[in-house]
């Protein structure tokens, strides 16, 4: 019996492009490195022009669909006032300590209706840390700071913890996850296995997924610092999360030459995307509280270039079952029967397919043909591909054809198709 995803998993594969905004107590201090031990005092922070509304404009313009920022990281510094810390925003200069990044985001996601993401390191360094031997004190602070983000902001639709540095602490797995649930029973998380987790990183942070991406899996890597993959007690249908950077860094520093390329971008977007992931980019803030404008521009050709391509499909009819697993597009006008129909063929590099998921993932292998312009009774064989999922992108050399069919070749059970576009990808 296949394994089902849950509501929130299918509507999580639905959002498909996200944005994480890592911002906060370095973004004020440039050069600095995770897990470096160099102090950040809180003085230094005090981003005079921040405005979160802008975040979701570039958001917007690149056609994203949810967004995560970066609540508390690896250094403990929390962008909220939190009353388990000393080490927030309610001791910078910053609105006199006033004020509140957390609630300025969460209201600017509202406004554009973004998904609100809320990213939260479990690990952190620095002089304010409590000691990881200090087990249940440090769960305790754990525990209440999430509170705090998951009480005082409504609906909160997804929580990212972060993996690294907590390599070889035992937390109170059961208590938290039980605390995060009963606060937000409609919450999805992104986390270590133990915690009960709803989305899983894709085991890179360059924004790629592979050629064969099964939704169900009974092991994954969780971190950067081990090379480890940790075994689930039972196979679990875990939807993959591609995150990756803007820039060399996660956090804003001076480095604006190494913002990629517009084609390198796209790429990764049908490389997530295209592979039955989610494509999640980081874009970091800067001290004054704006995303860069190089940063802003490039975000924004993204969202244009995939609009551009992807937007509308070719004028195909709608799709249809021909046999049992074999699916096909056609022109309108097309007859089958009749041979040197060139005039309704169209030209096509790239085939996007979609799997009716409420029953789970089935389709393993499958195949995309083209009819032939003129020998009508025709085909040749444009790709063989693994998965498909929530969506495969299937790029190849440009065809001209007035029907595409694609036949499942290998399912676990019954599977079907949901639907079939073609385009020509510039």
């Amino acid at each position: 019996m296949k394994i089902k995803p849950t509501k929130g998993q299918l509507n999580f594969l639905n959002w498909e492009f996200g944005m994480f905004f890592h911002f906060g107590i370095r973004s004020f201090y440039p050069g600095h490195k995770d897990w470096d031990g160099i102090e950040m005092p809180a003085e230094g922070f005090n981003p005079a022009q921040l405005n979160c509304d802008q975040w979701m404009r570039v958001a917007r313009d690149a056609g994203a669909t949810y967004t995560i920022l970066t609540t508390k990281h690896h250094d403990g510094f929390a962008l909220w006032p939190s009353q388990y810390s000393h080490y927030s925003v309610a001791n910078t200069p910053w609105k006199e300590g006033n004020g509140d990044v957390v609630r300025e985001y969460v209201d600017a996601c509202r406004k554009y209706g973004m998904k609100v993401g809320l990213y939260y390191s479990p690990a952190q360094w620095g002089s304010t840390a409590i000691p990881f031997s200090a087990e249940k004190e440090y769960d305790d602070y754990f525990i209440n700071q999430i509170t705090e983000l998951l009480t005082n902001y409504g609906k909160i639709d997804y929580l990212w913890f972060d993996g690294c540095g907590s390599e070889g602490h035992v937390y109170d797995h059961k208590r938290i996850v039980g605390e995060i649930f009963r606060l937000q029973p409609d919450i999805l998380t992104f986390c270590d296995p133990e915690w009960f987790p709803c989305v899983r990183w894709v085991g890179n942070e360059d924004g790629y997924a592979s050629l064969e991406n099964p939704y169900v899996i009974s092991k994954w890597d969780f971190s950067q610092l081990t090379e480890e993959s940790v075994s689930l007690s039972q196979a679990r249908f875990l939807p993959a999360e591609c995150d990756c950077k803007l820039r060399d860094t996660w956090f804003y520093d001076r480095n604006e030459n190494t913002i990629k390329s517009l084609d390198e971008l796209f790429g990764m977007y049908e490389q997530s995307v295209g592979r039955g992931s989610n494509f999640l980019i980081n874009v970091g803030p800067d001290e004054r509280g704006l995303i860069p404008e190089a940063d802003a521009k490039r975000m924004r050709e993204l969202g244009e270039k995939i609009r551009e391509n992807y937007r509308t499909p070719i004028d195909f009819a709608n799709m249809t079952e021909e046999t049992v697993g074999v699916y096909a597009i056609t022109h309108p006008q097309f007859d089958e029967k009749n041979g040197g129909q060139r005039d309704r063929a169209r030209a096509v590099n790239t085939v996007v397919l979609a799997e009716d998921l409420t029953e789970g993932q089935g389709i393993r292998e499958f195949r995309v043909y083209a009819t032939l312009p003129a020998y009508n009774h025709k085909r040749i064989l444009l790709y063989c591909g693994c998965t498909v999922g929530h969506k495969t992108i299937c790029r190849f050399p440009t065809v001209y054809t007035p029907k595409i069919t694609v036949e499942i070749t290998d399912s676990d059970g019954v599977c079907k198709l949901n639907s079939i576009n073609a385009y020509f990808v510039k």
